[in-house]
């Protein structure tokens, strides 16, 4: 089972920075450079300079971030828990789909595993470079800037219950609005009862990664580089559970470029109208229902550059998915990424698993209203738009011990980086 623990938590003291508003950032991989410059404008303390950071002339980022997360700290602006803790967050959110919900975790550190039965699985597969970069940034800082996002499985709410009976009726310990509108508040539970019930609640559990694999595996480099036992052996991760009514996953579209050939235009129009139904829709409609039951054949949305015409794609049979991914278990043969990439990535254009893993002639998108621009500006030649994952479909893949295709799940909303940190030394 995972070891899920309190942790004496690094954290902002808002007497010092003011408030969390000022110091918070979404997680590194969705910042641009004009967000990252707004956000560094916020205060001199928003985490963006030390979780992003950037070079000085002729020095070495990761080593400008250790040196600002040592000045923070003798400046008194960060400052280090004496006893454990367990965090509470509530986020309140209005989703893409225009539904407004409360999703509710709490954050802990986590002891390191192999990925395997009954303790950490992961659910997609991963890019190389994002690991190289944030290994470096733990080397320096010997510290999580950021927390992974996992799963448990939890059906009658305990560990939540344990935590809510801390904060009821209380102030949170600090709060903020991201640039989403999400409201972010957070509580911290040193209570011993509350820790061991959240702990009793988790025993028998294993944690699914929702969002953070990169973080992930990092954390695993770096423990075994450290060697010996210590605090590097554990990772900050913000913890939900999968029966949470707040918790809902998004799809993420692909785009295509590269497909300027007039040879490969036709080869994919001829399999699009021999393999799926293909009816015309207005561009509001490109984004498909979901399917919550996972049992219906592939369903996409498509628009190329050219032509500018919304279609709904219905694979005819699904006969072809279980054929072309006949050694994958049966719910990863349901699972729309991995039929798209199988049948048209790989089989009408030739894609291997390099190309995307190293995005070339691919990209993605979490809006419905980006993907359509990008095509509509010829930035892409085409995009298929995807419809979401049921939570429990990513459940059931992983279990089988099978990775899903990059991106194939957008948990919304994202877990803030800044509220708390996992020191590592």
């Amino acid at each position: 089972m995972a070891d899920v623990q309190a942790f004496r938590a690094l954290h902002y003291d808002l007497g010092v920075v003011g408030s969390l508003q000022s110091v918070i950032a979404p997680p590194y991989d969705v910042i641009d450079p004009q967000q990252r410059a707004a956000l560094a404008a916020r205060s001199q303390h928003n985490v963006v300079t030390v979780d992003l950071p950037e070079a000085p002339l002729g020095g070495d980022a990761y080593e400008e971030a250790a040196r600002l997360l040592d000045l923070w700290k003798r400046q008194g602006a960060v400052v280090r828990d004496d006893t454990p803790a367990l965090w509470a967050l509530q986020q309140d959110y209005t989703g893409p789909d225009g539904r407004a919900l409360t999703r509710r975790g709490f954050f802990a550190r986590v002891r390191v595993e192999e990925y395997g039965p009954g303790k950490i699985r992961p659910h997609e597969r991963t890019h190389p470079g994002p690991k190289e970069d944030r290994l470096r940034l733990t080397r320096a800082t010997k510290t999580n800037m950021s927390p992974i996002f996992s799963l448990y499985d939890d059906p009658e709410q305990k560990a939540w219950r344990a935590l809510q009976d801390q904060i009821a009726g209380t102030d949170p310990w600090g709060e903020a609005t991201d640039a989403d509108g999400t409201l972010n508040r957070l509580w911290r539970i040193s209570d011993g009862a509350a820790i061991g019930r959240v702990k009793m609640a988790l025993g028998d559990t294993e944690l699914l990664i929702a969002d953070g694999h990169h973080r992930y595996e990092t954390a695993r480099v770096y423990a075994e580089e450290i060697g010996g036992e210590g605090e590097h052996r554990y990772v900050l991760m913000c913890l939900v559970a999968l029966q949470d009514p707040g918790l809902t996953i998004f799809p993420t579209h692909r785009l295509l470029n590269n497909l300027s050939d007039a040879e490969v235009q036709q080869k994919l129009g001829r399999y699009l109208r021999e393999h799926f139904e293909v009816t015309e829709i207005d561009k509001s409609e490109l984004r498909p229902p979901d399917d919550p039951t996972a049992s219906t054949p592939l369903t996409m949305g498509y628009i190329d550059s050219f032509h500018q015409q919304a279609y709904r794609l219905v694979l005819k049979d699904q006969g072809e998915a279980d054929a072309a991914l006949q050694d994958q278990p049966e719910p990863y043969r349901h699972l729309d990424t991995a039929v798209l990439e199988s049948l048209i990535f790989q089989g009408v254009l030739g894609m291997t698993e390099d190309d995307v893993a190293h995005l070339n002639g691919l990209g993605y998108s979490r809006t419905d209203e980006e993907a359509l621009q990008l095509v509509e500006s010829k930035e892409y030649d085409c995009a298929f738009f995807l419809r979401g994952s049921p939570v429990r479909q990513v459940q059931e893949i992983a279990a089988a011990g099978v990775n899903m295709p990059p991106k194939s799940t957008f948990f919304y909303p994202k877990v803030p980086t800044g509220l708390v940190f996992n020191p590592l030394a």
